[in-house]
Parts: structure tokens; sequence; C-alpha cells
């Protein structure tokens, strides 16, 4: 099985190395740049499962000549439009899109470029980041994917691919359930990001000023819009997550925090804005959604002016 990894940064570098250190036949699809850089130094990660490197296989959008087995989509959610468009002649009739992408925008726009029957629906949960020598750094031990049929069905060619993942140095998982566990994910980000965005600090800093009840009442808001759209979270996941959004001490932010902090481009449409859209078109009170959307609005125009 062969396996085009789109982008190099944090995510897919991490899992896209892991795969290649395993031995899967990994490929890299990057931006001219990044492959120069690979091509003379390698790809390095840093990780409390221990440090490694690898010879990567490179391709950049212009040299794909073949489809691939399997597409794993891991880019923000602002490039995904360029991103479908370089990957074009790497879908054949049988390749599998495999996105980790935020929020549920991009099912909608995969479907509608190359159809349903491509897609795979997937979660990864990773901290992770770049640093200044373009070494992916893993931030914490957690490197979790799962994937699976957006239907639930074991199909013959969700077992392959799971057999691809399977004992490739992180945690692989075939799940029955994906597209409610990207619903729960898109519930946490959305709320770890619109908390620590909307305060500018951690968790553990929103909770010592007295934020608690407003750490829930926001992430009670985002559960709120997920139960409206038929994917009401589960009780052992909210429970989890009140702990994780009130905890004393905790230096937790979100990916979309630490762009915003390092003046980045942030998902504000994908893990925000959307959310707060379809609350909107239910009819579902959000208000701190509304803020937390208003606060990234001002910030992206700013940025943009």
């Amino acid at each position: 099985m062969r396996i085009l990894v789109v982008g190099a940064g944090s995510t897919g570098g991490y899992f896209g190395a892991r795969l290649a250190q395993a031995g899967r036949d990994v490929t890299f699809l990057v931006r001219p740049a990044r492959a120069e850089k690979l091509r003379a130094e390698g790809l390095h990660v840093v990780s409390p499962h221990g440090d490694f490197s690898i010879t990567p296989k490179l391709l950049t959008a212009n040299d794909i000549d073949a489809p691939f087995d399997v597409v794993l989509l891991t880019v923000k959610a602002f490039a995904l439009d360029a991103a479908l468009s370089d990957i074009a002649p790497a879908i054949g009739p049988d390749t599998m899109i495999l996105p980790v992408l935020n929020g549920m925008k991009h099912v909608d726009a995969i479907t509608a470029r190359f159809g349903a029957a491509a897609l795979i629906g997937g979660v990864c949960k990773i901290g992770g980041t770049m640093d200044a020598q373009g070494r992916i750094v893993q931030l914490s031990k957690l490197h979790d994917l799962a994937y699976g049929e957006m239907n639930g069905a074991v199909t013959g060619r969700i077992t392959r691919l799971d057999a691809f993942m399977q004992s490739a140095g992180f945690d692989a998982r075939l799940s029955a359930t994906i597209e409610q566990d990207m619903w729960e994910k898109w519930v946490m980000l959305a709320a770890i990001g619109g908390i620590t965005c909307l305060t500018r600090g951690s968790i553990g800093q929103v909770e010592a000023a007295g934020g608690a009840d407003f750490a829930r009442a926001f992430l009670d808001e985002c559960a709120a819009v997920a139960t409206a759209e038929g994917h009401k979270p589960g009780d052992g996941f909210m429970a989890a997550i009140r702990a994780m959004v009130t905890e004393k001490g905790a230096p937790t932010t979100s990916s979309m925090y630490r762009d915003l902090i390092a003046g980045n481009a942030v998902e504000a449409d994908q893990i925000i804005g959307d959310l707060l859209a379809r609350a909107v078109r239910h009819g579902t009170p959000a208000p701190l959604l509304a803020a937390a959307a208003i606060n990234l609005s001002v910030y992206q125009n700013r940025r943009a002016g």
C-alpha cells in the first residue's frame, strides 16, 4: 500500500515519519522550499517516545504522475482548497482520502471534489509543533490516529488500511463511530480554542482568574450545537472535557491559540465560525461562540490589513 502524506508539518510530518520508520511506503507532498530543506537535512522528530530521523521520499505538486492507495490530508483547514487541487493527480478510482483536519467543513469540500466514496473519516490527537529548525517536536506522549468508514461499515479497504497503520509507532485505531468521533473532537477543539483565544490565557490561567463557570458554559454551547446537528456528545466525553477545561494550573492551550499568539493565520472559520453558523441555523443560543468569532475576526482583519 502506497500512502501520500500531504504536508510535512507537526501532524503529517510526525505520523508520516512514524510510518516510514516502520517500513511503510510513504511519500510526502510538500512545497518546493520545504522539499529543498528536507532533501538537504532529512526529517527529524523530537519525541518523548524517542527522537529519530528519516530520509523522506518527496514530491511537489507538479511531480505526481500516478494515483496512490491512500492520501493522508494533514494541512490546515484554510489551505484545503489548494491542497485538493494539488492532490487531484494522486486520486484514482480506488484511492482513499483520509483527512485529519479540524471541524467538519472539509467533509463537504472533499465529497464535492472527489465523491463520497473516496472519503474516509479520520481523527488525530497529538500535541506537536515545528520548531525554528524545521524539526517536528511532539509536546506530549499522546499520538492517536483513528479512522473508519463514515457509515461505520467494516469494509475490505478499511481493514487493509487498519493493517497498514498498526504497529507503526503510534496508537492506531479502527473506529465504527468515526463521524461521532469527529464531532466530539470538534466540540473539544472549539471549547478549548474558544476559551483560550477569547481570554488570551491557558486553561489554568482562566481557572485561576475565576473563569471555571465561563469555561463550562463555553463547552456547553459547543455541545448544544453538536446535539442540534444529531451528534450529541457522550456523557463520558463531556465529563472528561469539563474536567479538562477547568483544571487548576493546567498549561493547556490549543493550536489555534498558539497560532494566534505567534501572529499566524488561524482556523477560526473552520473551528469557531462554522459551529456558530450551525447554531444560528438551528436557533441554538451561542453568545460565547459569537463573542469568540467576533474576537478572532477582528484579529484576522487586523492581520490581513
